[in-house]
């Protein structure tokens, strides 16, 4: 919880802070939620692991995902309005019922975005077709290593928010339900994400590095 007080300073500015970046050494493995990502059904997961030629592809792709990680945040807190209609007044432009009734009475909200970088890609892309299974385990791994950074953010604005006597709301991400993905247009500049975080959107607007999100907490 390095970077708890910062997060502190940031809830209690009082107006639009600007953004600030963490960078992370390591971020805990959740290793159901990696086969899960592998698409591995939750039944057969302590079948999996009784395979010693499995455990051993899990373990190559651990070292290898593991030496190209790069656990980055980019994250800004903005005190939140709502229009006449009812929807928070955001940085980027918006009508979203999902996301209304999710931070609905919020006083701030948290926008991040998170990455493990790009040499996971080219990892997960040199190996999908030389060896699939492994592919296959290493593109699990990324997903479960960006989200599991996420989770750790998240937990630290928790114990921020927690420590002045807020409570969270859970994260919200553009592409969720009715916010489109097209919000990343905005987000990501709010975030000087391209420059700062390294990630980059297609004309789709899915990001590269892939392994990458962006999300919205409420502190109400």
């Amino acid at each position: 919880m390095e970077h708890v007080d910062q997060i502190i300073d940031a809830l209690t500015a009082r107006k639009q802070t600007i953004p600030q970046y963490f960078t992370y050494e390591d971020v805990p493995l959740n290793e159901s939620e990696w086969l899960r990502y592998a698409c591995i059904p939750t039944r057969d997961h302590a079948i999996v692991k009784e395979d010693p030629k499995f455990t051993a592809s899990m373990a190559k792709a651990l070292s290898l995902i593991s030496k190209e990680c790069v656990f980055r945040v980019g994250f800004l807190a903005t005190p939140l309005v709502w229009d006449q209609e009812g929807f928070p007044i955001l940085p980027f432009a918006q009508k979203s019922e999902k996301l209304r009734k999710t931070i609905e009475g919020c006083r701030y909200a948290v926008l991040f975005a998170a990455t493990i970088g790009s040499g996971v890609d080219r990892l997960i892309r040199r190996y999908e077709k030389a060896d699939p299974q492994l592919g296959l385990l290493m593109q699990g791994l990324g997903a479960e290593r960006v989200e599991s950074l996420c989770d750790l953010f998240n937990a630290e604005v928790d114990a921020a928010s927690d420590s002045i006597g807020t409570a969270t709301r859970r994260r919200y991400s553009p592409g969720y339900g009715d916010l489109p993905i097209e919000a990343q247009r905005e987000f990501l500049p709010l975030l000087d994400a391209e420059r700062r975080l390294g990630i980059t959107l297609s004309q789709s607007c899915l990001m590269a590095p892939s392994k990458s999100v962006t999300a919205i907490i409420g502190i109400e």
